[in-house]
């Protein structure tokens, strides 16, 4: 392959070549993929048919469709292919997995950063938060957080597949991955989408540490309250949204920044494994498990 022009088709990472253990990653991701589909199907459901759930749980209901839209991105690509015996994907399916992968993720980070403040007004200042979070800056907040997702799509999907590729066509991953196609670079213009790749994860850390200062101000309130119960109510109410961010945010930010000089293929495939598939899938039951409202209205 000389040159990104004559590139037809992918070649993705096959799990194994015997036949036997296809079957067996197929059924696997088949299971994590109905979960998924059933955990988040189940939330936005109860959500959208439960009135009094759609004020306070308006953020979780764009989370699970999120989670829903990125693992529909990449695991039935890979479950075809582990069940036909192939490893292909076209040049534009290709494209089409990392824009959209990347406008999912992009928006969740975004979404999570929004939970953040939600849950920062909703314990340190409760009396004000019918005022600065009602219905209509909730929808503009989300609305924020998807059209964010959609800039860094276009922009790093645009520049990663305007640069030359002649290092053949196989990516070491199981969908299409922007750090896995840069390795098939063979000029320096792919320098360009590390610099964006570097500043977007500037401000995504910026996202990362407004997260982290506004748990601890949630946790200052939250030492201040008398009731033991109180506490345990806040408690249970942060802790989901905490794990979610620690699970999403520290996979997500490792598979694309960590230096090369640590990279192999089982880590990458483990990393992307956990913050695309793993991720969407447990969701959630973190949230529904420790949410006495959501359960009411499953």
């Amino acid at each position: 392959m000389s040159n990104s022009s004559s590139l037809n088709e992918f070649l993705l990472l096959a799990f194994s070549d015997i036949q036997e253990l296809q079957l067996l990653h197929f059924l696997l991701f088949l299971g994590i993929y109905l979960a998924a589909l059933l955990g988040n199907g189940l939330i936005i459901t109860a959500i959208t048919c439960d009135y009094h759930l759609h004020t306070p749980m308006y953020f979780l209901l764009n989370l699970s469709l999120l989670d829903l839209c990125s693992i529909s991105t990449t695991v039935p690509k890979s479950m075809a292919n582990a069940l036909w015996n192939t490893r292909a994907i076209s040049y534009s399916g290709c494209a089409a997995q990392v824009f959209f992968l990347f406008f999912f993720v992009s928006a969740e980070f975004s979404l999570l950063t929004v939970m953040a403040y939600d849950r920062y007004v909703a314990i340190c200042k409760p009396l004000h938060y019918g005022t600065l979070l009602d219905s209509r800056v909730c929808v503009k907040m989300a609305a924020a957080a998807w059209a964010s997702g959609l800039f860094y799509a276009v922009m790093h999907t645009a520049n990663t597949f305007s640069i030359p590729l002649c290092h053949g066509n196989a990516l070491d991953q199981f969908f299409c991955e922007i750090p896995q196609i840069l390795k098939l670079s063979c000029s320096d213009s792919y320098l360009r989408e590390i610099w964006l790749i570097v500043v977007t994860a500037c401000l995504m850390f910026g996202c990362f540490v407004f997260i982290v200062l506004s748990y601890v101000q949630i946790f200052r309130a939250v030492l201040r309250i008398p009731s033991e119960q109180g506490r345990h109510k806040v408690f249970s109410t942060c802790l989901p949204h905490i794990t979610v961010v620690s699970l999403f945010v520290c996979t997500a930010f490792f598979a694309h920044l960590k230096p090369p000089s640590i990279s192999s293929p089982a880590l990458d495939l483990m990393l992307a494994g956990l913050y695309a598939v793993v991720a969407p899938a447990v969701n959630p039951m973190i949230y529904s498990m420790r949410n006495k409202e959501l359960k009411d209205g499953l």
